[in-house]
Parts: structure tokens; C-alpha cells; sequence
């Protein structure tokens, strides 16, 4: 299992997740990424042809392949090297593979009591999904009062401006979608990507 990555993330504290359906874009926006200093994103599988553009990422960058919800997208991403699998869902066949496969799975929760049993069944991130619409930093907070035990990464119309809250809050990491890139230019993705990882830093 890819062991350093909760390290890597909880270093970086923000996982950037590229949502389209044109490949090509895919590999514009992570190459954005790399070169604004971020180590791993998400790349969410829209339709197959993302696989390819996962298999073009994988060569520069860790990518975590998002959406995943059956066995067969899971086997598709890892065969192309996708290094962790992201699911809005718990299922246990997903934690099958990656027990088998020793690659990590980061599995989605929305209420404790679903929090709680991923960390049972050993999943070393857990994705609260959709955290906006069930509160935000507040909510991650409260979760993790009784809780603190859980490693957390929130998800779900998060603003870039907001992931400091988050990690206060207690956040492992915080995954940001369309905020990160939506009307920007690559440029301005690589000038938003640095501006945060300092400002994370600091």
C-alpha cells in the first residue's frame, strides 16, 4: 500500500479534483497543477477515454482516480496507473480491491455512524461528501469532536478560499473541484495552485 500518501496529502492539505469528460483537458489542467507544485490529484472517470489521460498523468504526478462506484472502473483505473482509488460511496467490494491490490481507497461518508464504519473496515482516508451541503467546516468539526481518530478529507463544492478553515477544523486534506479551475487559464491554475500551498504552508 502507498503508505506515504496520507503523508503526502496531509503535507499538501489540498487534493485538486479534475471533473470533464475531454481528455485532453484533463492532462492540461494536471500539467497546470504539477508545475503550480502539486504532487497528487484526483481525475475523475467521466467516461473511458479518461483512462488514457489517467495513463498520461501517472507518468508525472500520483493520481487518485475519482467517481469510482463498481469493481470494473477500479480495475480499469489501477491497470492504467491510477495509485488510490476516491468513491462517494462505501461498498465493500471497492475495500476488497484495494486490500487485494494493497492500493489505498479513500471512501465516501456523509453521517458519523458511515464515518465511523469505514474506519472500522480500515480505510486510511475518508471522504465527507458533500461536506457544503451538510455544513462545511462546522460540520467536520463537530464529527471529529467524539471522533477524532478519523482522517478526514472533505469534499463537495468546496472553496479554495475555504480549505484553511477546513484543515482548522481538524482536515486531513480538502478536496476542491471546480472552484480551483472553473473560467481560469492554465496559468492562472498553476498561479492559484502555488498561492495556496503557501498560504498552506504558513
Amino acid at each position: 500500500m502507498k503508505e506515504n500518501l496520507i503523508n503526502i496529502l496531509a503535507e499538501e492539505k489540498i487534493l485538486p479534483i479534475i471533473r470533464t469528460g475531454d481528455p485532453q483537458r484533463v492532462i492540461n489542467t494536471a500539467k497546470a497543477l504539477k508545475d503550480g507544485g502539486i504532487k497528487v490529484v484526483e481525475i475523475n472517470v467521466e467516461n473511458a477515454e479518461i483512462y488514457g489521460a489517467i495513463a498520461e498523468v501517472a507518468k508525472e504526478m500520483t493520481v487518485c482516480a475519482g467517481g469510482i462506484i463498481t469493481s470494473l472502473q477500479a480495475e480499469s483505473a489501477l491497470s492504467v496507473g491510477a495509485e488510490v482509488l476516491s468513491s462517494p460511496i462505501f461498498h465493500m467490494n471497492l475495500v476488497k480491491i484495494s486490500k487485494d491490490k494493497h492500493i489505498p481507497l479513500i471512501a465516501g461518508a456523509s453521517t458519523p455512524n458511515e464515518a465511523y464504519n469505514a474506519w472500522k473496515a480500515r480505510i486510511p482516508l475518508i471522504k465527507l461528501y458533500p461536506v457544503t451541503a451538510m455544513g462545511g467546516a462546522l460540520y467536520v468539526e463537530d464529527l471529529l469532536r467524539p471522533m477524532p481518530f478519523l482522517q478526514v478529507l472533505p469534499q463537495g463544492n468546496v472553496k479554495l478560499e475555504e480549505v484553511p478553515d477546513y484543515i482548522k477544523a481538524g482536515a486531513v486534506a480538502v478536496g476542491v473541484g471546480r472552484d480551483f479551475f472553473e473560467g481560469y487559464s492554465y496559468s492562472e491554475i498553476t498561479n492559484r495552485a502555488k498561492k495556496i500551498l503557501d498560504r498552506l504552508k504558513g
